[in-house]
């Protein structure tokens, strides 16, 4: 057994052990997230003692709270399909589901993109948040409308590196919420009360559930055109 194949091995298992992780993670997001908003009116939802962003939302015009439904429907939609996307045997086996599943996938993404834009300018963070919610939303819509760009031009490389980038941005959703539990523990411990601890918590998290993501996408890309360039000059080098 070469040392090739002793590497290759853990990295496997690594690969799978995380994307089982973002499968799982973004799909009980993508279920748990929508939900009470799609059982409960805002009102009843403002009520409650985790009801800051319903409350937010509950007496807004109708236009705003049309954007805030299709942001947690179009955001959950996207969360939930765009694992499968990267799933090679489904785009490799069965490329008319990988299509449409990516169609919807990409639709769901500039729904929820610009109605977030939109609603960053009501957000709970301030100006902070309106720069940075607002800036994910662009970016989020332009990573999955340049994807699609790249694959109908033909250049599938660029359109999975598109995508990468596209679904860095979707699962800003889950990190946001694991960001702000961490940092909501952090001022409940130093004493602080529940609404005051969202309150400065959420502050944070505009710029810190997705800048992250995208820089770990971006490391992921280069990791792997640098494997890709070894791989190819490996099967270049004749073999003594």
């Amino acid at each position: 057994m070469t040392t090739d194949v002793l590497r290759e091995r853990p990295s496997r298992a690594a690969a799978r052990a995380g994307f089982a992780w973002f499968t799982l993670s973004a799909a009980a997001i993508a279920v748990f997230t929508p939900l009470p908003y799609l059982t409960e009116s805002l009102s009843v939802l403002a009520d409650s003692p985790t009801g800051a962003i319903a409350a937010n939302y509950a007496d807004r015009p109708v236009a705003i709270q049309v954007a805030f439904y299709a942001h947690v429907i179009g955001g959950g939609l996207a969360l939930a399909l765009s694992p499968l996307q990267f799933i090679a045997r489904l785009r490799d086996r069965v490329p008319r589901a990988h299509r449409a599943i990516g169609r919807a996938a990409v639709g769901s993404m500039v729904v929820g993109g610009v109605a977030g834009a939109v609603l960053s300018t009501t957000n709970l963070a301030g100006p902070v948040g309106t720069a940075g919610f607002g800036l994910l939303g662009v970016l989020w819509v332009a990573c999955a409308v340049t994807a699609v760009v790249a694959i109908r031009r033909g250049d599938v490389a660029a359109h999975r590196r598109w995508m990468v980038r596209a679904f860095a941005l979707t699962y800003a959703a889950v990190t946001l919420r694991l960001w702000l539990g961490l940092l909501m523990g952090a001022h409940l411990a130093a004493g602080y009360a529940l609404p005051e601890a969202f309150a400065r918590s959420y502050v944070f998290v505009p710029f810190l559930c997705w800048v992250p993501n995208l820089l770990v996408a971006e490391l992921y890309l280069r990791r792997q055109s640098g494997a890709r360039g070894r791989e190819h000059v490996q099967r270049r080098t004749p073999i003594p």
